[in-house]
């Protein structure tokens, strides 16, 4: 190897490495062990991580998934994260890709899915990216401040370098202010999109009534980002009247894994199917009338264009994209809604139990919420207090609310429900925040 790149040395090799930057000593590198002596050591190390019963959600959710999901994707032929080009050789990949997309369009109602985007927040990026290709001469993206924080801050870093000018629609009571959003959008020319949250960051489940032919008026186009599994029973974007779908599909099954892995799903109407970052793979027939899977509507060389290109994602998460496909067909229709109407209604029961205990009030009252609420922390101590008090007791209680857009909330608790949490786990963290208030009284 040091023939071939014509030096004598390793050191010759590495010679415009900074000497300041060299490591001058040996590896740490523990001594080899045997198989068993492996295992043992990594589950020490897992047993020094205890495992809290989530309450958690703020666009991560601890859902349930069959045993049988983990083994199907182990498979050998699975093992791969890259869009096959050589359909030839790639069927099985391209198949189960086509079946992910035909999920997605029926979940979201929309006509066209891709495959698929990192994660939720990069695929909402994208769709900002989108919306100014797709108007040509208008640059300007109006969002929600009810977008999920770390969403609006990944759009905002894609907006900076893409020279998009991005404008926060104001918040009012924890949802949308429809009538700021109609004041801009008919002040304003240059506006190439809307980007919406439903249910939003604070689980609140929004109207956006007529938002969609105020936006189109304007021959903008209209962004909904949602989390996957709730449109199991939510109202889907397509009959919200947008033109991009969007979101976090972790919901889906994905294990939390410590806040990875994620998989961004997009789809579109069947104008802008051109114009999509990823992938799209089609059904066709061969020469010998049999069923084949091909790469469609979109040429590889326009995501590999540099400032040109449709987008810089030209891959995809396919395993991951494998992984929901996978729940998907296992849950069914039926499976999905279940889910979703169990989470409902444990999250509701929670709220209530949190009210009652005279330490909690609803943060946005009377706003309809789906499985995750904010309540506003009335005691002598904060949320923060409560959070590490029931991370002893083995619970993740929620997470501390982030402000709105430029505007403060209190000392707010969001606490979300998934099918997965007993009534019994809800009614043991109630009474753990209970002795928590008698302990601090």
């Amino acid at each position: 190897m040091l023939d071939v790149a014509g030096v004598k040395s390793l050191d010759d090799l590495y010679a415009d490495v900074p000497e300041a930057v060299r490591l001058r000593r040996d590896y740490n590198l523990p001594e080899a062990m045997s198989e068993v002596e492996l295992r043992n050591y990594f589950c020490s190390l897992a047993a020094q991580t205890p495992r809290l019963t989530c309450f958690a959600g703020a666009g991560w959710y601890d859902h349930y998934a069959p045993a049988v999901v983990q083994n199907i994707i182990q498979r050998s032929e699975f093992l791969t994260s890259y869009t096959p080009y050589q359909a030839e050789i790639s069927q099985g990949t391209l198949h189960y890709i086509f079946e992910y997309q035909s999920m997605m369009a029926e979940l979201t109602g929309m006509n066209i899915s891709n495959a698929s985007m990192y994660d939720g927040a990069t695929a909402t990026a994208e769709a900002a990216m989108m919306c100014v290709a797709a108007a040509k001469k208008a640059n300007r993206v109006l969002i929600s401040a009810t977008v999920d924080p770390k969403v609006l801050r990944a759009v905002e870093t894609y907006a900076h370098f893409h020279g998009i000018d991005l404008q926060v629609v104001p918040a009012k009571e924890g949802v949308t202010d429809l009538s700021t959003l109609n004041s801009q959008l008919s002040a304003l020319n240059d506006v190439a999109g809307v980007i919406v949250q439903q249910p939003n960051y604070y689980g609140i489940v929004e109207d956006f009534t007529g938002v969609a032919d105020a936006v189109h008026a304007q021959k903008a186009l209209f962004v909904v980002n949602s989390v996957a599994a709730d449109l199991a029973v939510l109202r889907t974007p397509a009959e919200w009247g947008a033109d991009i779908a969007v979101g976090e599909a972790q919901s889906l099954g994905i294990p939390v894994s410590f806040g990875g892995h994620g998989l961004g799903y997009m789809c579109v109407n069947e104008k802008l199917m051109r114009k999509m970052p990823g992938r799209i793979v089609g059904l066709t027939r061969d020469n010998r009338e049999q069923r084949a899977f091909v790469l469609t509507l979109q040429a590889r060389e326009q995501h590999i264009r540099r400032q040109k290109a449709t987008s810089n994602i030209c891959s995809n998460q396919s395993l991951m994209a494998l992984y929901v496909t996978i729940y998907m067909s296992l849950m069914g229709r039926k499976g999905l809604r279940e889910a979703a109407e169990l989470s409902y209604g444990g999250a509701h029961y929670l709220a209530e139990q949190l009210v009652q205990t005279g330490a909690f009030s609803f943060t946005f009252p009377d706003k309809p919420f789906f499985n995750e609420v904010c309540l506003t922390y009335k005691g002598s101590h904060s949320v923060d207090a409560i959070i590490g008090y029931c991370a002893e007791q083995g619970f993740l209680a929620g997470v501390k609310v982030e402000a709105p857009y430029n505007s403060p909330v209190g000392d707010v608790l969001m606490v979300a429900v998934t099918e997965q949490r007993t009534r019994g786990e809800i009614d043991t963290l109630v009474s753990i925040i209970k002795r928590f208030e008698e302990e601090q009284a």
